[in-house]
């Protein structure tokens, strides 16, 4: 495998665990309380985001619970029944980093999320540098420009496809298995790319639950590895709630 080979293979394997830390650990575990996971779990997966996305646990919470409160009306942060399709697939982050700029919103909705020495001395802090520090490592594991290439597309891979793609084509196209209030749909197969957040109608109609296909065709990889986790003792699956926030 030559330099280019491996720096592609390393950007798509470290975006694959970003993706992974997104949906297990802010979607499902902190925004909607499906699963508790072990402290070592929660410690990588808050690392690798800050090194990965630069995100704020409080604030993606807060504003996934508001779109949740508010799907697809006025107060939505990013339906593209509101601002536009086009709109939530290339500037799903921008929508993203306007909504939390709302301190109020984040306190409101941001409840129950991590507060400890570390989030608000480190994380919340300096959320710049880590994806400084990712970039620095990529520059030291390969030449100057594939290392920003790798970078770029460790940056690039959550503002598409989770802030824009799942957001965005989520409440636009596909199918859907419930007939739930807002636009939500299914959009299969990227299971892979997604790690299951395409299965967007499904979580809409059960947003207390951990996994999120229903059909025995629909792939649903952060289910997997919520499982595997749950076997090695380092997560525990919630049942259903009533209430969240």
């Amino acid at each position: 495998m030559n330099e280019i080979a491996r720096a592609l293979a390393f950007a798509v394997v470290t975006a694959h665990i970003t993706t992974m830390c997104v949906t297990i650990y802010l979607h499902r575990a902190m925004a909607h309380r499906s699963l508790k996971l072990h402290p070592i779990v929660s410690f990588f997966m808050r690392l690798w985001l800050w090194l990965g996305t630069g995100m704020v646990t409080k604030e993606w919470v807060a504003c996934h619970r508001k779109h949740h409160t508010f799907t697809d009306v006025e107060g939505d942060p990013h339906s593209p029944r509101l601002v536009g399709l086009g709109t939530v697939v290339f500037q799903g982050m921008f929508l993203y980093t306007e909504a939390v700029k709302d301190k109020g919103m984040v306190e409101k909705y941001g409840k129950g999320t991590p507060d400890d020495w570390v989030e608000r001395h480190v994380y919340s802090k300096y959320r710049k540098l880590g994806i400084g520090v990712l970039l620095a490592t990529d520059l030291l594991l390969f030449s100057v420009p594939l290392g920003l290439l790798a970078w770029g597309i460790q940056m690039v891979w959550i503002p598409f496809f989770a802030a824009g793609v799942v957001n965005g084509i989520g409440h636009a196209w596909g199918y859907r298995n419930f007939n739930s209030k807002d636009q939500s749909h299914n959009f299969s197969p990227f299971g892979i790319l997604l790690a299951g957040e395409e299965l967007h109608n499904n979580h809409h109609a059960d947003i207390t639950s951990a996994r999120f296909s229903r059909k025995w065709w629909e792939v649903d990889f952060g289910w997997l590895y919520i499982q595997i986790l749950s076997l090695l003792g380092l997560a525990k699956i919630e049942p259903a709630k009533v209430s969240l926030y």
